[in-house]
């Protein structure tokens, strides 16, 4: 018989207390069936133990308690070597006034941005000498290029952040998502050692 396991760790796992986390919750497992759900069902935490909203696992560990249900077996890891646990919260209802007021924030702050910058460049006087080269005529509001110009304003924004409403523009990830990415690597980064207990006990001993 067979007794070696395969193992890849997922990079999240993401645990609704007082549920217990079990193998299964923190890795994928191949190999002999009936090992793999021995295995599967084998607890790593209980309730208790999961005191803060992010903790980070080692495969190092979840290897050692698996030994110890299952002696003879063989474990091979593939991948990554850490599983980073994020407890579920009841999620709050959305409150209304202040999803109107953050808006009405943000809707008065870019409005804001985007006139100062006007300013800064002297747009309407850029459009106005556009005009008259154009034209040869002097006008103070040349709506022909302004209200083109405002549009191209709005669905450049659209464009560039490659959503309209909930619906993405095409495959390509946004400027804003790649940020989110490189932002979220980071919180992985500080997550993986300095809630890892293994780093915590190698900085209270030095």
């Amino acid at each position: 018989m067979q007794n070696n396991l395969y193992m890849r760790l997922k990079k999240y796992a993401y645990i609704k207390p007082p549920q217990r986390v079990t193998v299964k919750d923190l890795a994928f497992i191949t190999g002999p069936e009936k090992l793999v759900s021995i295995c599967n069902e084998i607890i790593i935490h209980h309730k208790k133990e999961l005191k803060n909203k992010s903790y980070v696992i080692e495969a190092l560990t979840i290897i050692q308690i698996i030994q110890k249900y299952l002696p003879n077996v063989d474990i091979q890891l593939l991948g990554s070597n850490q599983c980073i646990i994020h407890k579920k919260e009841a999620k709050n209802k959305s409150n209304l006034l202040l999803v109107l007021i953050v808006w009405l924030l943000l809707f008065i702050g870019s409005a804001m941005a985007i006139m100062n910058f006007h300013y800064d460049v002297s747009m309407q006087s850029v459009q106005q000498r556009l005009h008259y080269l154009l034209t040869g005529q002097q006008v103070e509001y040349p709506l022909w290029l302004q209200i083109p110009y405002s549009v191209g304003l709005g669905l450049g924004m659209i464009l560039f952040f490659n959503y309209l409403f909930k619906k993405r523009l095409n495959d390509e990830p946004s400027p804003m998502e790649i940020e989110m990415y490189k932002y979220q690597q980071e919180i992985d980064q500080y997550i993986q050692y300095y809630e890892n207990p293994l780093n915590q006990k190698n900085d209270d001993q030095s």
